[in-house]
């Protein structure tokens, strides 16, 4: 089978690639339990068997990238490689080329208490960095890395210092609500962090309503020059205290013209998009 031999930077210069959707509700479709603090890392570490099936459907629906089951794994080395492997496999089955990006999410994650959609953790730049570090090293056997659902600058800041200098090659993607980070920061500020750093590829936004997508995108564009991303939910909203998605009436409007018009390269989803989506997703890329 075809594998994606060249790095992923070079196709965002050329066109735009898929991404995967959400594996969590993937996972609980195929039966996975996600309950605890590890998500779908319990998963991973239970039946990595089915984390491949969840990776498969994605592949078999479009997916040119498959995202890991890392997202709040911790720092369980065997685990984060392990999530790699698993995705490598998935994308090496497939009929056409894919890469692989390992999930690296915020430090509110691991937290398991919803904390990753307010940021400002109190625990500082370093600190933040010091948690981060062994989990990146673990992870950059993939393609990319994936630093995402990231909720403030602080914890950007962190990653970025991280990221520095190592040659690795990462995209660093927010969660936003009305115009701004979930910590309240302006989205010009957030993203001009990452301009001049070059690990990073690609910026943008993540497990975020469809309608915050275009102005952060124009956000982005207005201090950097890099490719943007987007994969935002399906337009559910999530309520923390009950652990509960809660629909919305209509389905959420994606205007994928405008964020391709604005910059986005990378584009798939989140929470609640699953394979079907990715599937019809894929020609409006073409």
């Amino acid at each position: 089978m075809p594998r994606a031999t060249g790095p992923l930077a070079d196709a965002l210069a050329r066109r735009a690639v898929l991404l995967d959707g959400g594996l969590g509700n993937q996972l609980t479709a195929l039966g996975g339990d996600l309950s605890g603090g590890l998500w779908t890392g319990r998963v991973l570490a239970e039946q990595p068997a089915r984390v491949e099936a969840a990776h498969t459907a994605y592949a078999r629906a479009g997916a040119e990238v498959l995202i890991t089951a890392s997202y709040q794994v911790g720092h369980d080395p065997e685990l984060l490689e392990r999530s790699v492997v698993v995705a490598g496999r998935a994308a090496r089955a497939a009929e056409h080329a894919v890469w692989v990006a390992a999930s690296v999410g915020p430090y509110g994650a691991v937290l398991a208490d919803g904390s990753e959609y307010r940021g400002r953790y109190g625990i500082g730049v370093s600190a933040l960095a010091a948690f981060h570090r062994p989990r990146i090293d673990a992870l950059r056997g993939a393609d990319v890395l994936a630093l995402e659902t990231v909720p403030d600058t602080e914890e950007a800041e962190a990653l970025l210092r991280v990221l520095a200098g190592t040659g690795a090659r990462a995209w660093l993607s927010y969660t936003v609500a009305d115009g701004r980070t979930r910590a309240g920061q302006p989205l010009d500020e957030a993203f001009a962090l990452a301009a001049a750093a070059p690990e990073v590829i690609a910026v943008g936004v993540n497990c975020c309503a469809p309608a915050d997508v275009l102005p952060a995108l124009r956000a982005a564009a207005s201090v950097t020059t890099k490719p943007l991303l987007a994969y935002p939910n399906d337009g559910s909203l999530w309520d923390a205290a009950t652990l509960t998605w809660h629909a919305p009436a209509a389905p959420a409007p994606w205007d994928v013209p405008a964020w391709r018009a604005a910059g986005a390269r990378l584009i798939g989803g989140c929470c609640r998009v699953g394979p079907d989506d990715i599937a019809a997703l894929a020609p409006r890329l073409r």
